[in-house]
């Protein structure tokens, strides 16, 4: 992989109609904390999986707030670059969507994988045709997020891949490292782990 671009969001809290609640926990700055923590999670989440649990070397994060009337307090609009060695990764979290999105692509040397969302995904190598396939269907208890966690909380399974606590670590460490960027207007560099 070489560059992966991740667009996620929706119309924000106030334009789908979140329950008050969940609203005033989404806009407070210490608890949801904005469109960047809002939607940059599932971006840094699926990048992390992508590159197979590497942290990246750096962070750089822009964070703007276009709906002041309905967010006063928090950002509406993040855009988080991720650095690695052989790649970059771009996520767009954004309150600002006009419907909501979840989509993804990613470049590799030779070719692409256009994911327009969860059940399609356009594939295309060099100059050829791209070519339409459908993703499986997944089998419970993966067909939805309450039978995921219904059957982690059981002991049936174990959150793994973009579940597993190695790999949210490393998405938490990301955000916190986008709020600093977008914070100071500079690159985070991400320190290296000590292994020992």
């Amino acid at each position: 992989m070489r560059k992966i671009l991740v667009q996620v969001g929706n119309q924000g809290p106030v334009g789908i109609n979140t329950t008050p609640y969940f609203s005033k926990w989404l806009t407070d700055p210490d608890q949801g904390g904005g469109a960047l923590r809002d939607f940059g999670c599932y971006g840094a989440d699926l990048v992390t999986w992508l590159m197979q649990g590497r942290r990246p070397d750096s962070v750089l994060a822009v964070a703007q707030n276009f709906q002041k009337n309905y967010y006063p307090r928090v950002e509406d609009e993040s855009t988080i670059i991720l650095n690695y060695p052989t790649a970059q990764a771009i996520i767009q979290a954004s309150w600002n969507w006009p419907y909501g999105r979840k989509d993804m692509e990613i470049y590799g040397k030779d070719g692409s994988a256009i994911l327009p969302n969860r059940d399609v995904v356009r594939l295309r190598v060099g100059d050829a045709a791209e070519r339409v396939e459908r993703a499986p269907a997944l089998m419970p208890p993966y067909t939805d997020q309450l039978s995921y966690l219904a059957a982690v909380v059981r002991g049936e399974i174990r959150p793994s891949g973009l579940s597993s606590l190695k790999v949210n670590l490393i998405v938490t460490e990301i955000l916190d490292a986008a709020r600093e960027s977008a914070r100071t207007g500079e690159r985070v560099r991400l320190a290296p782990l000590d292994n020992s």
